[in-house]
């Protein structure tokens, strides 16, 4: 919990002024609006003060204008994780805590709670496809640096991930890879650490781990740079270990209509007919857990996709298991995929 909480109570009926001082002077961003017993009313963020601002509210009139009221909050009791979840889903940075009488006590900040539960395990992202199917789109633009509300997929990508904690990154890019580069740079401005894996030719979503420069000390997360998820990282990496997994491949019901009766026979009779009816799978999901030892199977500088590495272990019966994700999931493909993108992001990844 942040020390210094206090400073930013303000009164409703304080100017919008006070509260953007408070704001502006405080490192916490946020401005909590209270009663004169301590209840949470709202809160203001400095979002909020220009929207008041572009619907003509003066600076000199009271916060309650421009507040939100229905603000995200926690109880005091509440573990982190349960704060993380309700932070992750509301795609916010702030969250007030509140006692049983609905009083401010304190205020949790993402970052602080994503660094109390900082993990060291690897997150490689496979950012080096050309994405023919979205072209023209990918004319210039690598795939994973498509906009998704005005974010790189990417970025959103390594976003989810960091309030799981991770905040080490191996990119792995070949095409237009200096547009991807340029962007994130080393990725101190996420306070990250990424590390580019370079593809001199297409060697598939498992042969691109040879290029990795050292072996994982722990348990290793492979995904696509093309995908939107809420997966629950931790959940994901508990299952793994808890199953003694050598691989863990994430998956995906599908459901497939068949669009006729379909007939059973015995022989030459008739034995029934099934009008229509819906086919459930199991559909890859193209995120993975992987042990260090698993790149022993991987030759150097030769293409290997993902289902073929899990052939291998099948055969060397290694422990290769699956994780079904429950959580949101979208596979940005084709111009479909990424228009849907476009008005699920703002249920999925924001409040």
């Amino acid at each position: 919990m942040n020390k210094s909480w206090q400073n930013t109570l303000v009164s409703p009926d304080a100017t919008i002024i006070k509260a953007l001082e408070i704001i502006d002077k405080g490192a916490l961003q946020i401005a909590l609006v209270v009663d004169g017993d301590g209840k949470m009313l709202g809160t203001v963020t400095d979002g909020d003060v220009r929207n008041g601002i572009l619907r003509g509210i003066s600076l000199e009139e009271p916060v309650r204008k421009i507040m939100c009221r229905t603000p995200v909050t926690a109880k005091a009791d509440e573990d982190r994780e349960a704060i993380l979840e309700k932070m992750r889903r509301a795609d916010i940075l702030h969250i007030p805590l509140l006692d049983g009488k609905g009083r401010v006590i304190g205020l949790e900040i993402l970052k602080n709670l994503a660094l109390a539960t900082r993990r060291d395990n690897v997150i490689v992202i496979m950012a080096g496809g050309l994405g023919k199917r979205l072209r023209p789109l990918t004319d210039d633009c690598p795939k994973p640096m498509l906009p998704v509300a005005g974010k790189p997929v990417l970025e959103i990508i390594i976003g989810a991930a960091m309030e799981y904690g991770f905040h080490r990154f191996y990119i792995s890019v070949n095409y237009k890879s200096e547009v991807i580069e340029d962007y994130f740079g080393d990725g101190s401005r996420w306070q990250a650490e990424i590390t580019y894996l370079q593809e001199k030719e297409e060697l598939g979503t498992a042969g691109a781990l040879s290029c990795l420069p050292e072996r994982p000390a722990k348990p290793f997360i492979v995904m696509n740079g093309d995908l939107l998820t809420k997966v629950n990282f931790h959940h994901l990496l508990n299952f793994h270990g808890d199953h003694n997994a050598a691989a863990t491949m994430c998956v995906r019901e599908y459901h497939y209509q068949v669009p006729y009766g379909v007939v059973r026979a015995d022989g030459h009779r008739l034995a029934a007919i099934d009008e229509k009816p819906v086919q459930t799978f199991f559909v890859n999901a193209g995120i993975y857990v992987m042990e260090p030892g698993i790149l022993d199977l991987i030759d150097p500088r030769t293409s290997l996709d993902m289902p073929v590495l899990f052939e291998k272990l099948i055969q060397q019966r290694k422990e290769a298991i699956v994780f079904p994700i429950r959580e949101y999931w979208l596979d940005i493909g084709h111009p479909k995929d990424l228009e849907r993108a476009q008005y699920e992001y703002q249920n999925n990844f924001r409040k």
